[in-house]
């Protein structure tokens, strides 16, 4: 498969696939954009998810789709599913944290793939889970370990957040091959799924979905630890869709929020598309509810909206 090129005139970001999950990272004076890839036909509801899909731009005009960087088979371990995931940048290599179900332990399961280029081709880092179920409370529902996110800290830690039903985080290791120490789990009121952490300003902010169906809310910190104080909602139910996975991004000198709605002919909870919007911060640091729209985005560095 060779790179296709697509042009942005609006939300949905893209029409040719269903996306949904969004994670992003900017490297080299580009967005990189990764989103799961909801398979499921008309009518069907059920989630149909085999796979994860690459896409980059320079200006969030112009945007580039890579080859298919990874499957959730890719994983040997794993029996498929390619839920929500997360991907970061450190050390000159390119580590994308994965929800997928596991072969031969119950539930659901964090792997971790590893690449030298931001669009991949990726391969299992340890090949083995990071996180499978039996390292979970005994309590821990088999839907547990869903949805990484992961943070960098300013000092070189790395931390791990994920969960359903239950928010849990743990330390990793500096090679980000395993976890350091206990798992804990961070109280967060009315919390569904779909964690999301980034810092700005010496804030730390964990945005998830709320409720069900999901709006995200949010929670601040003035440590990646916590303790954590619950701020509110960011923003509401996507349309007809029932969850809301948000990711976070400053790029171009502006704020981003990217998340998925059903808005595509056919569109629903199992068949997602991925949207962007502006976010803006509050002098006293907290985040201004996010309007979602149908036109989108001002161009990076242009005065003029796309329609």
């Amino acid at each position: 498969m060779e790179k296709e090129l697509f042009t942005y005139t609006g939300n949905p970001l893209f029409s040719h696939k269903y996306t949904c999950d969004p994670t992003v990272i900017t490297y080299a004076g580009r967005l990189f954009l990764y989103t799961g890839h909801d398979e499921a036909g008309a009518g069907v509801n059920a989630y149909v998810m085999n796979n994860w899909l690459c896409f980059s731009t320079q200006d969030l005009v112009e945007w580039e789709e890579y080859p298919m960087p990874l499957k959730a088979k890719d994983f040997s371990w794993a029996s498929g599913d390619a839920y929500a995931s997360c991907m970061v940048h450190h050390n000159d290599k390119f580590y994308w944290f994965v929800a997928v179900s596991h072969a031969s332990i119950k539930g659901k399961a964090i792997g971790v793939a590893v690449s030298g280029r931001p669009e991949g081709p990726f391969k299992d880092a340890l090949g083995a889970a990071l996180v499978s179920h039996d390292m979970l409370p005994a309590d821990a529902g088999e839907k547990a370990n869903l949805d990484p996110s992961v943070l960098i800290d300013h000092d070189g830690q790395a931390y791990l957040y994920w969960g359903n039903q239950q928010c849990y985080c743990a330390r990793l290791k500096p090679d980000l091959a395993g976890i350091d120490g206990p798992i804990s789990i961070i109280p967060l009121p009315g919390f569904m799924e779909g964690a999301h952490i980034h810092e700005r300003n010496g804030w730390y902010y964990l945005s998830y979905g709320y409720g069900y169906p999901e709006k995200v809310a949010y929670a601040m910190s003035r440590h990646p630890e916590g303790p954590w104080e619950f701020v509110g909602i960011l923003n509401e139910i996507p349309g007809n869709c029932a969850t809301n996975r948000p990711a976070i991004i400053r790029f171009n000198g502006q704020d981003y929020f990217i998340y998925h709605n059903g808005a595509l002919k056919n569109g629903g909870s199992h068949r997602r598309s991925v949207c962007i919007d502006r976010l803006e911060y509050n002098q006293d640091g907290t985040m201004k509810r996010v309007i979602m729209t149908s036109e989108g985005i001002l161009p990076a560095g242009s005065s003029m909206r796309q329609l």
